[in-house]
């Protein structure tokens, strides 16, 4: 048997409505594993927030986080990191932007948010994960794995114009949903980080199976020889990668049920 990749994405696709792992889904990926398949988390989300996933799986999965800012193997040793130029950084915490558009740092040690932002909150209740306050005239612009603006999509627009005019070849910018703009490092991407790790299994592009739902998962979808769309995904995904095939809805674990199905469960 050819051992596989599956690597998926969270939020969206792996995830529940509710933001957590259905039991299905955790019973399909252990016995994919003991099968000799291998498990890779690919997420916007910090290393820490998914680690916390990776724990109920319990399973040896790989972590790429932060939007493959971050890579940890299994036994959580960092495998690579990649970091927003500091004078990009800066640029980018200086934009000038709506005061109800949140501004927030992600590095390997935490999350740094410039006000409270409460509803935030939600999206990490099953994991306790959360940020610091932390003023933005104030914020650190080394080590920064991603720059992530949240809020109304018009001014995203703006802030995405402003951030490319200004040092557009050294950032990778990207959604992960309408209102959540991301912008890592330039060649900083989902698919980037998939192909290292890919090349560290031994493995080629054609043993992957890869899950998403966003357009922060284009790379990592086009790199993987199955590629699976959500059928709740944003809907520019779809035509963005070829060969994909649309599966079911994330909030009836419908990548479990895919997974059941292909290896015959």
């Amino acid at each position: 048997m050819t051992s596989r990749l599956i690597v998926s994405d969270l939020d969206g696709t792996l995830l529940g409505s509710d933001h957590r792992l259905h039991e299905s889904t955790i019973e399909v990926l252990r016995a994919l594993v003991k099968q000799g398949h291998h498990v890779a988390l690919a997420s916007g989300r910090h290393y820490h927030d998914m680690k916390v996933f990776r724990d109920q799986l319990d399973i040896p999965a790989h972590l790429i986080s932060t939007n493959g800012a971050y890579v940890h193997d299994p036994k959580d040793i960092l495998l690579a990191a990649s970091h927003v130029d500091p004078e990009y950084a800066k640029t980018l915490i200086d934009l000038p932007r709506p005061p109800q558009v949140r501004l927030n740092l992600y590095r390997e040690s935490g999350w740094h948010i410039d006000a409270e932002a409460p509803q935030l909150l939600s999206l990490h209740a099953s994991t306790g994960f959360s940020y610091e306050v932390v003023p933005s005239a104030q914020m650190d612009p080394s080590g920064v794995g991603k720059v992530l603006y949240l809020g109304d999509p018009d001014a995203l627009k703006q802030l995405e114009i402003q951030a490319q005019e200004a040092h557009g070849e050294g950032l990778h910018i990207t959604y992960s949903t309408i209102d959540s703009l991301e912008i890592m490092a330039g060649g900083v991407n989902k698919g980037v980080a998939l192909s290292s790790l890919l090349e560290r299994l031994s493995l080629t592009p054609a043993d992957c199976l890869a899950f998403g739902d966003n357009l922060n998962d284009t790379e990592m979808l086009d790199l993987a020889g199955e590629a699976q769309v959500m059928a709740n995904a944003h809907p520019a995904l779809f035509d963005r990668v070829k060969g994909a095939e649309r599966i079911g809805h994330h909030g009836e674990a419908a990548v479990a049920e895919w997974l059941a199905k292909r290896f015959a469960l």
